[in-house]
């Protein structure tokens, strides 16, 4: 027997607890079979739905909201309430048709109302166990002092519900106590997939652990690293966001800029302040949203409240999913949003189903009449619930027609769950009564629930939709999404754009955001960094950074990292690589070559004028006194002194490399060692006159020859063990011209000789030249009517400052960008003028005389060497008096002394005004 006490005002439910005692005393017991719906009748609405059947299954709706004030409940919810719990209804009805599906045995169903509050539903709740609670009655007695007599609960085998995850947690673990399975049409919450703790639980819709995971992807597809979250107070607000946090940091590349939870009971300006709070990581523009359809609403309220329409990104869960109630008067801030919902489909029969609904022929819905007043905006009677004055209700209306109608996105996992529940008692029938019409004894005494649980999570049916209803082993559904967007075009509405099975699928081109701003909105704490600059990543947020550029030849190795390139490369024009270092040596139309080319070429003409004309007149006075062998010796050093510029400008390889070592020194060794032995020979022959008429030794040419080469033998054995010792080669110097901009640096193509190997090279031809200077100072004394002492010594004096100068300016810029350029110039400038400096004081005056003044060159008196000695002495001896004679005896003792060891008889030779 029903208790009459179960209709109560709305106002002040009825509460059931363990212990229900109806006591009725001599009265008959009657159950009844309709509910009425005229209001004067019945007044007050019921709070319970009941189904007469063989199998009771309960049902838990949220047909009102939650109530203010200390209210339990609020206003009717139409579409969650109502559709939801006439779903359930439906496929019941069907499933009574079927005569496949539990057949001869009738389903009867106990849906309750839970009013949208956790601790409410569990008190509604409490009415599914009572049938399974011993009652001791032994201290009851009715007014009259009979006995009292029980009603006879109904049995419930199964419950369907809860809709909200905070809601079915509180009920789980009561309904687990009991052993009573549950199957959850939408709660969505990670934590009842704890088998463990919620091992009576099943549900047809995926939980929030895949939703957060489509979500993740959406973010991630959208290129977005910064966002925040917002949850309800509650198990579904804050799992969901939990889930989403915590793949986010398994993942990477999202980071959470704020995780902000709406009260349950929030209080005035509390989403103002949210909004305000999420200002405060301004680039964090997208919010993913585990909230309520009224916090959804509110939020949005508060940001266009805040003038901050079109600023933040929205990402919906399926408590948002395509409902037009979060967006009512906030169409233009709830633009471009994303919203999540499980896959589904509408069920037309449902719709035909829900059309044909009308007062008179849907009397087991107690809340159909207060649907009725709310739907169609009127009122029945004087006590119908609807406040105010409208229209009284005909009861002809009809849905669909006078009102708008849509299908709640919830219908189909409705009767999937009732289905699923339906298969499973088949299944069990099938196992404990094959064979027997209708319940054996071993169902209709008692259905044990952990069997029945066994035969839940076995099933394998296409749903409602088509597509398979399954349970895992935790009873949660697979994964199935479609993702919508919130696009105003002509009309604002929730467009399909794309879908979520285990992998997104996301046509972006569909998506639309601001109207006129085709582009992809960004919400990143850092934009990306450019090429060639890496991400300096902020302590402790991963997704914020400063971006610093590879400086020098650093390039970009890595998102994070620059590193140093190859000694020989150096960073690419975006950094993002290497690159060669480009090579160059010097060239021939480079002004470093041009000035040392063009001295070259002249100084090369100019010496071998000399040589020519010497050996044309080879026979010559001026000729012979000027030692020929000697002369044409140190032609040859000045003619490769002018020669070693081509080498050092040519392009190195081994060939040219080679070369270079052997005439590097070998012009300045000829040049130097012949002047040494000539100076060295004309202070010898006037020491050994002021001891002795005696002619001193080694004075012929053939023994002046073999001292020069004797001298020029020393350098060229050095080259050889050079050749030996480092055989030549060419190397890239990249150090040379490794400058701060990478962008200028080069490699120079050089042979491989060090400054020191220079040095060494040069150094015995500057020996040479310091000891011919040292020769030319003693014999400055000479009497310059009998020698070239003088000549010589100008020369020497010269050439030393032309090196002195050398020294400072070769060495002082080893540290220069352009080193191989001045070095080289100077190097060949150097050799050139030293060359020149020869040439022109020892050779163009004679051949200056040859050429204009032949009449003085001409053979004189000859005289012997005692003579030659005795005159030069007096000479010495007059000059120093300061009485020159008078140019009559004028003798150069070098053609004396190059007959004197060939023949007795010694030819001289004498001109007038003429210092050889």
């Amino acid at each position: 027997m029903e208790p009459q006490s179960n209709r109560q005002p709305q106002s002040n439910p009825v509460v059931f607890v363990p212990l229900v005692l109806l006591c009725v005393c001599l009265l008959p017991v009657a159950r009844p079979q309709r509910l009425p719906i005229d209001p004067q009748a019945a007044p007050e609405y019921a709070h319970s739905i009941r189904l007469d059947g063989d199998i009771i299954l309960g049902g838990l709706f949220p047909v009102h909201s939650r109530g203010d004030r200390g209210t339990p409940c609020g206003d009717l919810k139409k579409e969650k309430g109502i559709h939801r719990l006439e779903a359930m209804m439906f496929a019941i009805d069907l499933i009574n048709k079927d005569p496949e599906l539990l057949p001869n045995i009738t389903l009867g169903a106990r849906i309750l109302d839970t009013c949208s509050r956790d601790t409410y539903a569990l008190e509604q709740s409490l009415t599914f166990v009572q049938a399974l609670i011993e009652r001791d009655g032994s201290d009851v007695r009715c007014a009259n002092g009979d006995p009292p007599i029980f009603t006879k609960p109904d049995k419930i085998v199964g419950v369907i519900g809860a809709a909200a995850s905070s809601v079915s947690i509180m009920v789980a673990n009561i309904l687990r106590l009991f052993k009573i399975p549950q199957i959850s049409y939408a709660s969505t919450a990670p934590e009842l997939s704890d088998n463990t703790r919620y091992d009576f639980f099943s549900r047809v819709v995926p939980p929030d652990s895949y939703q957060a995971q489509a979500m993740m992807d959406i973010v991630t597809a959208m290129e977005w690293n910064y966002v925040s979250t917002l949850a309800s107070e509650g198990n579904y607000g804050e799992s969901g966001v939990e889930a989403f946090v915590q793949i986010s940091r398994e993942t990477g590349g999202v980071c959470i800029a704020q995780s902000l939870k709406i009260p349950r009971e929030p209080k005035p300006g509390e989403f103002d302040k949210i909004i305000r709070r999420l200002l405060e990581t301004s680039n964090a523009r997208a919010i993913i949203m585990f909230a309520n359809e009224d916090d959804i609403w509110r939020v949005l309220d508060a940001a266009k409240r805040n003038n901050q329409t079109g600023h933040f990104l929205w990402v919906g869960s399926d408590s948002w999913g395509a409902k037009s109630s979060p967006v009512i008067d906030q169409e233009s801030v709830a633009e471009g949003a994303i919203t999540i919902l499980p896959k589904r489909a509408s069920v037309d029969a449902f719709d035909r189903y829900f059309r044909s609904r009308s007062l008179s022929n849907n009397r087991r819905n107690v809340w159909f009449a207060e649907f009725w007043e709310e739907n169609f905006n009127c009122k029945l009677g004087m006590h119908g619930k609807r406040l105010g004055n409208p229209k009284k209700c005909t009861g002809l209306e009809k849905v669909g027609r006078d009102s708008s109608y849509e299908q709640e996105g919830k219908v189909q996992f409705v009767m999937d769950a009732v289905y699923a529940m339906a298969h499973a008692l088949h299944h069990m029938h099938r196992k404990l009564c094959y064979g027997y019409p209708g319940l054996c004894p071993r169902m209709s005494n008692s259905i044990d629930g952990k069997e029945l649980l066994g035969h839940i999570r076995a099933v394998n049916f296409n749903g409602s939709a088509g597509t398979p209803v399954v349970f895992n082993e935790n009873g949660d559904a697979p994964g199935r999404y479609d993702i919508f967007q919130y696009q105003i075009t002509n009309r604002s509405e929730y467009r399909v754009i794309g879908s979520w099975t285990n992998k997104l699928h996301l046509k972006v081109e569909a998506m639309r955001w601001k109207r006129d701003d085709p582009s992809l909105p960004a919400s990143v704490c850092s934009l990306p960094c450019r090429a060639g600059e890496r991400k300096k990543v902020v302590k402790g947020v991963p997704c914020c950074w400063h971006c610093e550029r590879c400086e020098g030849y650093h390039y970009q190795a890595s998102e994070f990292m620059c590193e140093l390139c190859p000694y020989e490369m150096r960073p690419d024009a975006n950094r993002t690589g290497c690159v060669p270092i480009p090579i160059i040596k010097l060239e021939w139309h480079s002004a470093w070559a041009v000035v040392p080319v063009f001295l070259s070429m002249l100084g090369i003409i100019a010496t071998s004028f000399v040589i020519v004309t010497f050996v044309r007149y080879n026979d010559t006075p001026i000729v012979r006194a000027s030692g020929r062998e000697m002369s044409y010796v140190l032609l040859t050093g000045i003619f490769l002194c002018y020669a070693i510029t081509f080498l050092m400008i040519a392009a190195p390889d081994v060939g040219v490399c080679s070369l270079r070592r052997i005439f590097l020194g070998l012009g300045m060794c000829f040049s130097y060692a012949a002047l040494l032995t000539k100076t060295n020979r004309i202070h010898r022959i006037f020491e050994q006159g002021k001891k002795s008429v005696t002619a001193p030794r080694f004075i012929s040419p053939a023994s002046q020859l073999v001292i020069t080469f004797s001298l020029i033998s020393v350098q060229l054995l050095g080259v050889f063990l050079w050749f030996a010792v480092d055989p030549p080669h060419t190397v890239v110097d990249y150090g040379e011209q490794r400058t701060q901009d990478p962008r200028s640096a080069r490699g120079v193509l050089k042979c491989d000789i060090s400054d020191l190997s220079l040095i060494c090279s040069l150094g015995y031809s500057i020996l040479l030249m310091v000891t011919c200077t040292v020769y030319a100072i003693k014999t400055r004394g000479v009497p310059e009517t009998f020698n070239e002492a003088k000549p010589i010594g100008f020369t020497m004096y010269t050439t030393c400052i032309i090196w002195l100068a050398f020294i400072p300016i070769f060495f002082g810029t080893s540290q220069s960008a352009e080193r191989m350029y001045i070095q080289t110039t100077t190097l060949t400038v150097s050799l050139s003028l030293s060359a020149s400096v020869s040439l022109g004081m020892l050779y163009m005056p004679k051949v200056y005389i040859i050429l204009f003044h032949p009449e003085q060159n001409v053979p004189k008196r000859k005289r012997s060497f005692k003579a030659i000695v005795t005159a030069a002495a007096m000479s010495g001896k007059l000059s120093q008096k300061g009485d020159r004679p008078n140019g009559e005896v004028k003798t150069e003792l070098c053609e004396s002394m190059e007959t004197n060891t060939s023949s007795t008889k010694t030819t001289y030779v004498s001109y007038s005004n003429h210092a050889t």
